[in-house]
């Protein structure tokens, strides 16, 4: 893609009234100064200027800095009034059955028993997804990380997305829905996406004690292991202890609402979202309790 291409969709997002930023050519990092190497002068003279701070609408600028080197462009989603739900496809070292992103959010509305307006969409060069909605009006709605889900972030206040046009060496972002608008966020995800005060993580579970013992060892110990996940790995040690716990379920050793309950309460203490825990949790019990080795073969 040419300096020449780039601009001509800099211009086209400036067009739509979303405030651009470059990356670096061939890059999904923001160009410029790092933080810590900032000179303080120029446009920082001030204090340094983080991408959202440097996303302009400006033209002449754009015009400039996209005829001197072909960046790839971001999108500041906050200014630009913009809520992107970033669907991203499973990666190679998971688990067989884990939930992708177009997956989880699939099960998300099914639950919701809500479905999605048809919206601008974006392909990323994984094969992941980019939504886009407009916010409420009112809000500040920040990026989040699997709140709504497994492998479904968000992108607002706080964040940007890589616009299409731009190039990586896994290919090209390209529009999928062009022909639709920009759709309202729907009003039941922007509540999940509202900002709720965490679980206390000092909280006791109250042990469960239905099943046989060794059910409930295995239920208590993977409870345990959920509550100590890192913040990069909650999600998906959540799916995983599912599974593990899942197939006493399959053998009829503890019901399955005694598992779901006690491990939802677990990935909870975590500061996972109640959506995003039971997205998961339902998902790996599903795979689990369909593909399961009886017992008498392992």
């Amino acid at each position: 893609m040419t300096s020449l291409e780039l601009l001509a969709w800099a211009l086209e997002a400036v067009r739509r009234g979303w405030h651009v930023f470059p990356l670096r050519p061939g890059d999904k990092r923001p160009a410029g100064h790092a933080e810590r190497l900032c000179p303080g002068t120029g446009r920082c003279a001030d204090g340094h200027l983080k991408p959202e701070q440097r996303a302009t609408l400006d033209r002449d600028l754009i015009v400039t800095a996209w005829t001197s080197q072909p960046y790839n462009i971001g999108i500041a989603t906050g200014p630009s009034g913009l809520l992107v739900v970033d669907l991203d496809v499973r990666k190679p070292e998971e688990q067989e059955g884990t939930p992708d992103g177009v997956q989880s959010l699939l099960a998300l509305c099914e639950r919701a028993g809500q479905e999605l307006p048809p919206t601008y969409q974006v392909r990323t060069p994984s094969g992941g997804q980019h939504l886009y909605f407009t916010q409420p009006a009112g809000t500040r709605l920040h990026s989040s990380a699997g709140r709504l889900g497994h492998h479904i972030d968000t992108r607002g206040w706080g964040g940007y997305v890589v616009a299409p046009g731009s190039t990586t060496p896994h290919g090209a972002y390209t529009v999928t829905d062009d022909e639709s608008p920009v759709a309202p966020l729907p009003g039941w995800l922007a509540e999940q996406l509202s900002e709720r005060p965490k679980p206390d993580p000092h909280t006791v579970m109250t042990p469960v004690r239905d099943g046989t013992k060794a059910a409930q060892v295995a239920l208590d110990r993977e409870c345990a292991v959920i509550r100590a996940a890192g913040d990069h790995s909650r999600n998906n040690t959540l799916h995983k202890s599912t599974c593990k716990v899942a197939r006493f379920v399959a053998w009829g050793n503890i019901s399955r609402s005694t598992v779901e309950q006690a491990i939802q309460a677990a990935g909870e203490s975590t500061g996972l979202s109640v959506a995003e825990c039971t997205t998961t949790i339902r998902s790996a019990m599903d795979w689990i309790l369909t593909h399961a080795t009886p017992r008498e073969a392992t």
